[in-house]
């Protein structure tokens, strides 16, 4: 048998981080989008979960589509403003009541061509209605910097499941370091009451 006497800071150094890769299912919903005017075609597909909150809203998590010729490439995130439309942000919900799918809030997406749109409900209105923000490069922060080559106009609007509810993956992460020493464990609006940009027509 061995006596070993610590007379300093002898440390074992025998620390091993273990990394688990779990995978969680997740339900969500896909919808079939399109709204158009004159001189507008969009159209795609939103993803959302499948649960709607208590007013009948499902949150919109993804979007795929086009409007016009250019590809949308991404889902503005929620609670920001696209640029140019700041400071009324997106609360990215949408409902099956056919008199008013979106809010006043409204979704927004990004497009290969670096322009963003805001579509909202204008429920501030009357008559109340959809309409598109269509914001473009350069962009100016501030709703009343509206510039000609921006628009913000009326437009068909109509969204409905496209399929059953689907499993969607989901990875988590469970990180556990275990350490022998001195470390342990590490563990780690409804928008607006009035107008966004005011109603123009780009030249």
């Amino acid at each position: 048998m061995k006596n070993i006497t610590l007379l300093s800071a002898t440390f074992l150094t025998a620390t091993s981080a273990l990394v688990f890769g779990k995978i969680q299912a997740a339900s969500a919903l896909i919808w079939n989008w399109s709204y158009s005017a004159p001189g507008i075609e969009a159209s795609g597909n939103l993803t959302t979960n499948d649960t709607p909150d208590d007013l009948g809203f499902y949150l919109i998590t993804g979007i795929t589509g086009t409007r016009n010729d250019e590809t949308i490439i991404g889902l503005q995130p929620t609670g920001t403003s696209i640029p140019g439309n700041e400071p009324f942000v997106l609360d990215n919900i949408i409902s099956l009541n056919p008199d008013e799918q979106l809010t006043s809030s409204g979704f927004g997406y990004f497009t290969s061509e670096g322009n963003f749109v805001n579509m909202f409900f204008a429920d501030f209105l009357q008559p109340a209605g959809y309409f598109e923000i269509f914001s473009a490069p350069p962009f100016v922060p501030g709703f009343e910097n509206f510039g000609p080559e921006d628009s913000e106009l009326p437009v068909s609007f109509s969204a409905s499941f496209s399929a059953a509810p689907i499993t969607v993956p989901e990875p988590t992460f469970t990180l556990s370091f275990l350490a022998l020493g001195t470390l342990g464990a590490v563990s780690t609006f409804k928008r607006k009451l009035k107008p966004s940009k005011s109603t123009a027509n780009p030249s």
